[in-house]
């Protein structure tokens, strides 16, 4: 072949790949959009407009399995059945469909009901659906299981503008489970409720509303869940009544199980930090709030409590789901899974819990349900400790956090409503308090660069390395007699350093920032991009932050004013001076845009206050201080005069100065 030809297949080839790309994308781009339309007619409560979504969806992707899935469940929950010719390859995925639902509807229906015992007519009922909604939150309750089926956030969008739902559908399970007297296992999760009341919606306005279902097991015995929500609030009473159920539970049981498990859908940009704040929390009974760990690598992480519990939270970074005892659970088991099959989810957490019961002819378990914010106001007036799920540091950076951190955040925000703004003037407020320190560490450097050229001079006259213990002395006795601390400029800084980590605790969970814009950040919750890269950077990710950015140039621009003190100018000092900010640039990169901005602030104003400072402060007047407090004599401290006193007792001359 020449040349020409070989070129021809060349192009061939490429517009063949070009366009083969260009297909895939506009394949995908069309799923997902059919996807997300569908979701939100789903979350909505509208499940026929939520098929024809699911089916437009496999025109793009004819054989994908979780559009499928979704279709079945839908043809089960609609109980659709047809059958219409196939004419092209959606009616045929709409068709496999509906022989699929149809299969499983069959197995939805127990081979042997009997062994539900004076459950079995419950075994068998159809899906209904009651909303009870606020404000606030709007609650699908479900006659199987009797159980919340999703709940969805008003005030609240995931981060592609979707409406925000903390569950949804058969991703939760929520039911008792317990024997019989005739020793069968039941689990009301898998049994149907029968709802008091025809009223299908719930809308609380005014007063609280409950909606009430039970699960029939004879005449005049059930087990009966009550639901009931005020307005303006995200917990709602959770009241359990087994009625007459003597002779129906075995009579040794003196406990139940409460089975809860959930998928965590992802709500936010920065999957990153979602993961590393989301967990499992638990209160112990009359004691403190522990949990899993946060941040876990493990891909299961699990623990087995043998003490009494107050609540157990299932816990995303901004948002949890909380299951609350007005008297105790027995003990409890929980687990988090966190490498699931599907993207779209980052966490599976299961508990079980148990749950005191006295097999009496009428017994009661009172209880809260808490779906809502991780706002730290919010969780506080509910009490409980629940404000513990917005975790601040632990010790005094939980402390600073809490008492003087929060306090002044909230009350910029009661007559600001630009949260950059707030930031920045919470910037300024600690600066002011912190000046003093800053002040007396610039002092203390300033001292330390006069004080250099004659510490070179002593590094002249001590070059060899074995007088390296010398030379030491020798710089510590000229620091003395100046009358310099060489810490001076230490401790100031080390008291500020908890102020530092309070805030990189703190902007991260603040639900606050979550979604609100500031200059070029569209959430000051997640990282800021100003550029997507083709690829990925170990540690540092795939897209650029301006904040990060300009964090780590005004903490170089910082570090360069100081100018160099004594040590300052080895080699391996330089090296980690300058490795210490790209660091924090590579680590910071995927945290909240909040949090950068916060420090390039800082750093800014360190970098006035440091011009500001050296204003009052005069080199020459500064070594004349030095030069004269040489000539007055060194004052021993007691220790060093106890020291020589003893000495002379043991006739031992102390070396003179």
């Amino acid at each position: 072949m020449d040349r020409n030809t070989i070129t021809g297949i060349i192009l061939i080839f490429l517009i063949f790949i070009g366009f083969s790309i260009y297909n895939n994308s506009r394949l995908n781009k069309g799923y997902e959009s059919a996807i997300s339309v569908a979701e939100s007619f789903y979350a909505k409560g509208e499940l026929e407009n939520a098929r024809a979504e699911y089916i437009n969806a496999l025109r793009f992707k004819p054989n994908n399995p979780d559009a499928i899935t979704k279709i079945n469940e839908l043809n089960l929950k609609l109980g659709i059945v047809t059958d219409k010719p196939v004419t092209d390859s959606v009616a045929v995925q709409e068709k496999k469909a509906e022989s699929e639902v149809i299969s499983s509807a069959g197995q939805n229906i127990p081979s042997d009901i009997n062994q539900y015992g004076v459950f079995a007519s419950s075994a068998i009922g159809d899906d209904e659906f009651i909303t009870l909604e606020n404000n606030k939150v709007e609650l699908k309750i479900s006659s199987k299981g009797g159980r919340v089926y999703s709940a969805r956030l008003k005030d609240y969008r995931t981060h592609d503008s979707l409406p925000l739902i903390l569950f949804s559908g058969d991703s939760t399970v929520f039911g008792f489970n317990f024997f019989t007297s005739d020793n069968r296992a039941v689990q009301t999760n898998n049994l149907y409720f029968k709802p008091v009341s025809e009223q299908k919606n719930f809308s609380v306005i005014s007063e609280p509303q409950s909606v009430i279902l039970r699960l029939m097991a004879g005449t005049e015995k059930y087990i009966e869940y009550k639901y009931t929500l005020a307005p303006d609030k995200y917990m709602l009473d959770f009241d359990v009544t087994f009625k007459s159920m003597d002779g129906i539970i075995a009579s040794n049981q003196n406990s139940l199980t409460l089975d809860w498990k959930m998928y965590i859908p992802q709500q936010e940009k920065g999957r990153q930090n979602e993961e590393n704040y989301s967990t499992i929390r638990y209160k112990y009974f009359q004691d403190d709030v522990d949990g899993l760990k946060m941040n876990s690598k493990k891909e299961l992480d699990e623990v087995d409590i043998t003490t009494k519990l107050s609540w157990v939270a299932f816990q995303d970074q901004f948002f949890s789901s909380v299951v609350v005892s007005n008297d105790f659970f027995l003990n409890g088991s929980v687990s988090s899974t966190r490498t699931l099959t599907s993207e779209k989810y980052i966490r599976y957490y299961t508990s079980e819990l148990g749950v005191p019961f006295n097999p009496a002819s009428s017994n009661a378990l009172s209880m809260k349900l808490y779906y809502g914010p991780n706002s730290f106001t919010t969780l506080k007036k509910e009490g409980l400790e629940l404000d513990k799920l917005v975790f601040l540091g632990r010790n005094i950076i939980g402390w600073i956090n809490r008492f003087m951190i929060i306090p002044v955040f909230n009350w910029l925000d009661n007559y600001i409503g630009n949260y950059g703004i707030i930031i920045l003037i919470l910037t300024i407020i600690i600066k002011i308090v912190l000046f003093p320190l800053t002040f007396k560490s610039y002092q203390s450097t300033a001292k330390m660069q006069v004080l250099k050229p004659q510490v070179d001079e002593l590094g002249k006259k001590f070059p060899k390395k074995e007088d390296a213990l010398k030379k030491q002395q020798a710089t510590m006795d000229l620091y003395k007699r100046a009358g310099v601390n060489p810490m001076g400029g230490c401790l100031p800084m080390l008291l500020q350093m908890p102020i530092l980590f309070a805030m990189f605790r703190f902007f991260p969970v603040s639900i606050e920032l979550r979604q609100e814009h500031f200059l070029w950040a569209t959430d000051l919750s997640t990282y800021d991009s100003i550029l997507a890269l083709p690829f990925t950077i170990p540690m540092y990710g795939s897209h650029v932050s301006l904040f990060t950015l300009l964090m780590t140039a005004s903490t170089l621009l910082t570090m360069k004013m100081t100018g160099s003190t004594p040590g300052s100018d080895q080699p391996g000092m330089k090296v980690m001076m300058y490795m210490m900010p790209v660091m924090f640039m590579l680590i910071l990169n995927n945290f909240s845009s909040g949090l950068t901005y916060y420090y390039f602030l800082a750093n800014m104003l360190t970098y006035l206050q440091n011009i500001i400072s050296k204003r009052f402060i005069n080199a020459d007047a500064v070594l004349a201080t030095l030069e004269e407090n040489k000539k007055k004599p060194v004052k021993k401290s007691k220790w060093q005069q106890r020291l020589e006193t003893a000495a002379r007792q043991r006739g031992i001359n102390p070396p003179k100065k």
